[in-house]
């Protein structure tokens, strides 16, 4: 059976678009794959070094992974920082990680230019160690959207190199899986791109929301004066709103209001209103579950043990391997 590998990063909350972009998938791929899915707290070190409360997003994330559908019985659940050997496997390929090519990568520079005040060695590094990630489980298939497709060839780069260095076929060649060619990508409500955590709580409707504060985010979001012609084409903004009731609406909904955009009879007021009552009834679930699930404190210690104890069988022999591939043996 093929291994899946991928991680959400600790930096607090769920959002619509991770359980639409990525979640979702993750619970399709727990049926079909050996699946390690772990919560990334060492990655979340990058951006923000000194965290107020780091036990506390990840164990938001841990919530919000089994609320969303993430069964810990199918597949190993884990944190990140649970597992040394990933810091060790991250040190060892950071020996053949260049200069030129780490700082060559996309969201480097972006990092570099939206924090320039914070750029340190392991935001140079953040591919090595999402390669360390993936290689630790040997894994062949890997669900990541368009902005990591880079570091996914760059996990390959080094673990290619990894073996022409050292002269063993070791690690498998990780590729990008989804079942669609199209990701879903939900967009914020600024209207300036996805949905994300960076770009600010009003940007982003949470998996844990409750239903008045859905309400007032939506409505808050950004619109025009509207259209002035006929079928004409939507600006970005009030595009991200179709797009969201594409997600969360029916679709006789979401004709309904393209219809009246196409005449100019559209009123944002009575759109927002809609979308956010169908984005309520489509988190209410979920919502209730988190509750559920966060208060039992018993059932997360559990879940996170024996993640990380399956989660370390399967690196141990990766880095036992490693070590003697590279020569470490004792006397």
């Amino acid at each position: 059976m093929e291994t899946v590998v991928s991680g959400i990063r600790s930096t607090g909350k769920l959002h619509l678009g991770n359980y639409y972009g990525a979640i979702q998938n993750f619970v399709k791929m727990q049926n079909e794959f050996k699946c390690f899915f772990f919560i990334a707290d060492l990655h979340s070190l990058t951006t923000h070094p000194t965290p107020t409360d780091l036990h506390g997003n990840v164990k938001q994330v841990l919530v919000e992974y089994l609320a969303a559908g993430i069964d810990p019985e199918k597949v190993t659940i884990y944190v990140q920082s649970d597992v040394p050997e990933i810091a060790e496997l991250y040190l060892y390929m950071n020996m053949n990680a260049y200069l030129g090519e780490l700082e060559r990568s996309t969201s480097f520079k972006d990092k570099v230019r939206a924090n320039p005040d914070n750029v340190n060695a392991g935001l140079l590094t953040y591919p090595v160690l999402m390669a360390a990630d993936i290689l630790i489980h040997k894994a062949t298939k890997v669900p990541v959207g368009k902005d990591q497709e880079q570091h996914l060839e760059m996990a390959r780069t080094f673990g290619n190199r990894f073996n022409r260095l050292y002269n063993h076929d070791y690690f498998p060649e990780p590729f990008a899986f989804n079942y669609s060619d199209n990701l879903v990508k939900i967009p914020g409500l600024d209207g300036k791109g996805k949905m994300g955590k960076s770009e600010g709580e009003a940007n982003a409707v949470y998996l844990s929301d409750s239903p008045e504060v859905i309400r007032k985010k939506v409505m808050r979001a950004v619109t025009d004066s509207g259209p002035t012609a006929e079928n004409q084409a939507k600006p970005a903004e009030i595009q991200n709103l179709f797009d969201l009731m594409k997600v969360v609406s029916a679709p006789d909904t979401l004709a309904h209001f393209d219809e009246q955009y196409n005449k100019c009879a559209i009123r944002y007021g009575d759109l927002k209103k809609q979308l956010a009552e169908d984005m309520v009834i489509a988190t209410a679930p979920i919502r209730e579950r988190i509750d559920a699930i966060a208060n039992d404190a018993v059932y997360l210690r559990q879940v996170a043990k024996h993640g990380a104890i399956k989660a370390r069988e399967s690196a141990q022999k990766t880095i036992k391997d490693v070590r003697e591939i590279i020569g470490f043996r004792g006397f």
